[in-house]
């Protein structure tokens, strides 16, 4: 029973991984679209991406690896409620590491990077557990 237990946590976390590797693209693909040719600022251009990316993400997460049939508008503010938390300070660290007014001057590429990287580990875990964790596999 718990090696099927954890294959089927093993499955879930690959998809979870793939779904957000394809969210990645799309945030980054944005973010370089809104910085690189309509010159938007860093933090617009992440915000903008980012909110794209959050979307697809949710949408594909929820249905194919949680199978979640919980209800999609308070799932949809718990991941909301993440973000409240997690944007404006990713914003934030994010202009103090690429803007010239603080003085890093970090490559926005990277910051996007480490970001992308703390965003989906931080939000594996607030999905697997307090979004979707009593309703997982509902919808099978």
């Amino acid at each position: 029973m718990k090696n099927t237990a954890a294959k089927a946590e093993l499955i879930r976390t690959v998809k979870f991984v793939l779904f957000s590797a394809s969210a990645g693209i799309i945030q980054v693909a944005s973010f370089a679209l809104l910085n690189e040719l309509l010159h938007l600022s860093y933090w617009v251009s992440y915000l903008i991406s980012l909110t794209l990316s959050v979307l697809w993400n949710f949408t594909l997460n929820r249905k194919f690896t949680f199978h979640s049939a919980a209800n999609v508008p308070i799932a949809m503010a718990k991941v909301a409620g993440f973000y409240l938390v997690f944007t404006p300070l990713s914003t934030w660290w994010t202009a103090a590491l690429t803007e010239p007014a603080y003085g890093i001057m970090w490559n926005e590429y990277l910051v996007l990077a480490i970001t992308m990287l703390t965003n989906f580990v931080t939000e594996y875990l607030f999905d697997r557990f307090l979004v979707f964790g009593s309703s997982i596999d509902t919808a099978k």
